[in-house]
């Protein structure tokens, strides 16, 4: 699959799982990828889910998609990308060590559980069951 596609996909996910219109657009699309390590040449089978750092997310941006983000836009990616992605439920913040201040420099990130086990089955025929489930756990748990 293309950088372009997996992007498309990324967006599509992202509208799929109901996350917000503010966090659908290019740069979230790619934040996610990031957060689960799906490179252009990868599948979303072998999404994975380390601890990662704004300044890495960017930095793999860059590395496997080619699109460079300026330093001084870290605060944009935490806060209009991560908070919302946290707030959807689809990311874990500091899940190593949850009484990390939030403006330390070894604040992570981390795909949660459930998010990750659901873009594992993007495009097979899990994903529409799966998505269901993911969905229906989502609106249970959420106040």
């Amino acid at each position: 699959m293309s950088r372009k596609n997996f992007v498309d996909e990324a967006l599509q996910i992202l509208a799929a799982m109901s996350v917000p219109s503010a966090q659908r657009n290019e740069r979230s699309a790619l934040t996610l990828l990031a957060l689960i390590d799906v490179q252009p040449d990868g599948a979303w089978s072998e999404a994975k889910s380390p601890l990662i750092g704004v300044a890495r997310i960017m930095d793999w941006i860059a590395a496997h998609y080619g699109k460079r983000y300026a330093p001084n836009t870290r605060q944009n990616i935490r806060r209009q990308t991560l908070h919302g992605f946290i707030d959807a439920g689809l990311v874990l913040h500091n899940p190593d060590k949850p009484h990390r201040r939030t403006n330390s420099p070894d604040t992570v990130y981390q795909i949660s559980p459930a998010c990750l086990a659901l873009i594992k089955t993007r495009g097979t025929a899990l994903w529409e069951t799966q998505l269901l489930s993911y969905l229906e756990q989502w609106r249970a748990s959420s106040p």
